[in-house]
């Protein structure tokens, strides 16, 4: 079956009662960003989600490029990225059905107090970078091919610059991963703002740049083709999707905060 008609049908299929909910237990698998499971937003989400709908997700958090590769190889169901390019790219190939908007932060440049490159204050994020590295300090990138990987990659090319040196630092880790070791040694960093606010209260870091608009960072949920991967569970997928972007769950995202600070705002009902 086509997977549109899939979509107009899937709470009607076999399985399901009226309310959306599986009779029995079951498990679909959601690959997704590191910053969604770091934040503590999906520890929110998936009790509710099962609650509602008799669901068990199983996650698999790494970087977005790493999600979308287990997405087209049909290793997941659903996936939660924030990289537009790609997530449109993964859906134009065919890998991915029925992409929605889920929320959004921004990203941030944090350093230390101290700020040797001087960047504290600059609206541009390119020409921070650019100061970072003719500065020659310490900047520890995530050199994961994550959605923060990808953003700061775009960066440094808008600067003009292919960033290298004992300064630049490819860690190939994850968000929370990173700011911890950003904090040990006083180093730079870009990081998604959710991150950064379920964080902060451990690190001696602080926001230098913020504000420009190119560090605005989306994120969207995307079900794996079930027409190129007869195996994926596309209704359990669907049913996450109608869930992440309906009322309650954009509730949950909206009202998720850490010490009355949003870590991330709610788009699908916008």
């Amino acid at each position: 079956m086509p997977a549109l008609l899939l979509a107009l049908c899937f709470t009607l299929t076999a399985g399901l009662s009226a309310e959306g909910q599986y009779e029995e237990s079951t498990h679909i698998k959601l690959a997704t960003t590191t910053s969604t499971e770091n934040t503590g937003l999906l520890a929110e989400l998936l009790p509710a989600f099962k609650e509602k709908t008799n669901i068990q997700v199983d996650v698999i958090a790494v970087g977005t490029g790493k999600a979308i590769a287990h997405g087209e190889n049909g290793d997941v169901d659903v996936i939660l990225v924030h990289a537009r390019s790609k997530e449109d790219a993964f859906v134009e190939a065919g890998y991915g059905v029925n992409r929605r908007d889920v929320m959004h932060n921004d990203f941030v440049i944090l350093g230390p107090d101290s700020d040797p490159a001087g960047i504290k204050g600059m609206t541009s994020a390119a020409e921070a970078l650019s100061a970072i590295a003719a500065a020659q300090q310490d900047f520890l990138s995530r050199g994961d091919d994550s959605g923060t990987h990808t953003k700061e990659l775009s960066l440094w090319n808008t600067a003009g610059m292919t960033p290298s040196g004992t300064w630049y630092k490819e860690t190939g880790q994850g968000m929370g991963s990173v700011l911890t070791m950003t904090n040990e040694i006083q180093g730079y960093t870009l990081t998604d703002r959710g991150t950064w606010l379920a964080m902060k209260d451990n690190l001696d870091l602080s926001v230098l740049v913020e504000g420009d608009p190119v560090l605005f960072n989306p994120y969207g949920v995307i079900a794996v083709n079930p027409d190129l991967h007869e195996h994926v569970d596309y209704e359990g997928a669907m049913s996450f999707i109608t869930f992440l972007t309906g009322p309650e769950g954009q509730s949950i995202i909206r009202e998720f905060k850490k010490n009355g600070e949003p870590l991330f705002y709610a788009d699908a009902l916008k």
